[in-house]
């Protein structure tokens, strides 16, 4: 290893930037040289650039601008873009997040080129292959070199999966550390104001490919989600993937559903903070619903995140029982998470990553019952 080690994040969608910011915060407390690679996977500055600014992370050393495409056609462009970076500045450590296609391209190039690589949110799984991030989710973590679970569950999918436990921590998640850090800024009263929307709403959030890339599933559930909207306004701030389907299913159309554009980070929690219910087919709105306490129905029939549902507060549903469930939700009000919150989601997985990462580089290999017992 190098007197002076180099970590690489790699970054490319909404939730990479959520959970990364808190671990390259963290590092940068230990001193540790590090840079970020800004795939250009989500485009669109309300998607992208405003994040950057709403959680405090650097410049990009790279920016790739990929943008959007089909899975096969995006990740070619990922993979030829990614090799040029990492073999410009030879990167001792990269990371990546997530499930996204960003975190697969950079997997895929830095074990032909021999750099080691950290996945955080590693072990999640939902057992449903026809689920593109489940595909990414399993080549990922059975390439990369370190593992962070944010979640028991997820320990216990590696360890069927053969992934040695010496690779593998459970620390957390980050993502919660970031929505802690923005908890004093997130008003829902002038994100409201400045959309127009009223004082009690529901916030929908919809893109995944099940439920958008048909007409017929999209008509499904847009005619789901305008009965919703017969209960309580709908705000929904609408992704650059599947808009034009579910325009074309006619879900501009209802008279109480609010399209807007993408928000950023802090405006789209003080949204959902101050929402009666949210509707998504998201995994970080599942996870952030639960810490907020917020009613949240997940438009899916199956989660890599069942610990919203055992400890927090969601709830699977298709969309042919959206609206009853919708309307229950309502009628019971106010939610709060079940029993005791998943463990280690206290806001402080950021510096556990770094302690582990920082002795890695170090080539102190600390057992993850070590680094646990030393977190603390």
């Amino acid at each position: 290893m190098r007197e002076n080690p180099l970590v690489l994040h790699v970054l490319g969608a909404r939730p990479n930037f959520v959970k990364a910011a808190p671990v390259v915060r963290a590092l940068g407390e230990l001193g540790v040289r590090q840079g970020i690679i800004h795939t250009g996977q989500h485009y669109d500055a309300l998607m992208s650039d405003v994040f950057f600014a709403d959680l405090g992370l650097p410049e990009p050393v790279a920016n790739l601008g990929v943008g959007s495409g089909t899975h096969a056609k995006q990740t070619a462009a990922l993979l030829v873009g990614l090799e040029e970076v990492v073999l410009e500045h030879a990167p001792d450590l990269v990371v990546v997040y997530g499930d996204v296609n960003s975190t697969l391209a950079a997997i895929l190039v830095c074990a032909k080129l021999g750099v080691r690589t950290a996945h955080v949110e590693a072990g999640l799984r939902s057992f449903d292959r026809g689920m593109p991030e489940e595909v990414n989710r399993i080549v990922t973590d059975s390439l990369s070199d370190l593992l962070f679970a944010t979640s028991p569950d997820a320990l216990s999918h590696l360890a069927a999966e053969g992934v040695p436990a010496s690779k593998v921590h459970l620390v957390g998640n980050p993502m919660i550390d970031s929505l802690f850090a923005a908890l004093p800024s997130l008003d829902p009263a002038p994100v409201v104001a400045r959309l127009g929307a009223p004082e009690r709403y529901a916030v929908a959030t919809l893109h995944r490919p099940a439920n958008v890339d048909s007409p017929e599933a999209a008509a499904e559930l847009v005619s789901a989600v305008l009965e919703v909207s017969r209960q309580i306004p709908l705000v929904v701030p609408i992704h650059p993937r599947g808009r034009a389907r579910l325009a074309e299913a006619g879900l501009v159309d209802g008279p109480s559903v609010q399209v807007v554009d993408p928000l950023g980070y802090v405006d789209f929690l003080s949204l959902v903070r101050g929402a009666a219910l949210v509707v998504t087919d998201s995994g970080g709105v599942q996870e952030e619903t639960t810490m907020l306490g917020v009613p949240c129905l997940t438009v899916r029939p199956n989660t890599e995140r069942p610990v919203t549902i055992t400890h927090g507060t969601n709830r699977l549903v298709t969309p042919a029982l959206l609206p009853a469930a919708a309307e229950k939700a309502l009628a019971d009000g106010a939610s709060t998470p079940s029993g005791e919150l998943p463990p280690l989601w206290d806001g402080a997985a950021g510096p556990r990553i770094a302690r582990v990462i920082s002795a890695w580089l170090k080539g102190d290999n600390l057992s993850p019952a070590a680094q646990g017992a030393r977190s603390e």
